[in-house]
């Protein structure tokens, strides 16, 4: 599937593919968690690797599609932000392909300037998207000046309704950031 448009506060977005192809439902487990065969994409499928298998070997791929779509988009960000992550990890895996799309591009990648306020639940849980964006309302703060009247491309791995690249695009730009493009690595097949 080619890359597709995704709104919100920046200033263009897209992912650059769906995550799943689709999913058969296989019934129940012994504690009455619904159970699923899942068809990922191959943008899904070695993103899903990284963030839970610790599998690293798709990282490089991922950057380069990553890479490969904003040379082509031609919007010259100057800086590359990853969304602040949901749940600590020792490696984190949307910088580490962040890191590699930014010396792909040969750009700054800046993960201190965007910081988490507070804790916030994983927002994959939660379905109503007014309550994601409750959640997320003031839930980040920029630091320094180092954004300021800056290109920023804002980096995420998975775009479900946009309310966190929305809150934190919110704060970049009411921060003095020039201009926000944002672009997800994937997106659900549903946006809700």
């Amino acid at each position: 599937m080619p890359p597709s448009k995704i709104t919100g506060l920046w200033d263009d977005g897209y992912a650059l593919d769906l995550h799943t192809r689709g999913a058969g439902f296989l019934g129940y487990d012994q504690y009455g968690h619904a159970l699923f065969d899942t068809h990922y994409t191959e943008l899904g499928d070695l993103l899903y690797k990284l963030k839970y298998g610790g599998d690293s070997s798709g990282a490089d791929r991922l950057a380069a599609v990553a890479a490969e779509f904003v040379r082509g988009w031609k919007v010259n960000p100057e800086v590359i932000v990853p969304v602040p992550p949901s749940r600590v990890r020792v490696a984190q895996p949307l910088v580490e392909v962040a890191q590699r799309s930014a010396t792909e591009l040969n750009l700054t990648l800046d993960t201190e300037s965007v910081k988490k306020t507070r804790d916030t639940p994983q927002l994959k849980s939660v379905i109503d998207s007014a309550e994601r964006r409750k959640l997320l309302n003031g839930a980040f703060s920029l630091q320094g000046t180092a954004l300021n009247g800056r290109r920023v491309l804002l980096f995420d791995d998975l775009f479900r309704s946009g309310a966190t690249m929305n809150a934190v695009t919110k704060t970049l730009k009411e921060s003095g950031v020039a201009v926000v493009f944002a672009l997800a690595l994937t997106r659900t097949r549903s946006r809700s």
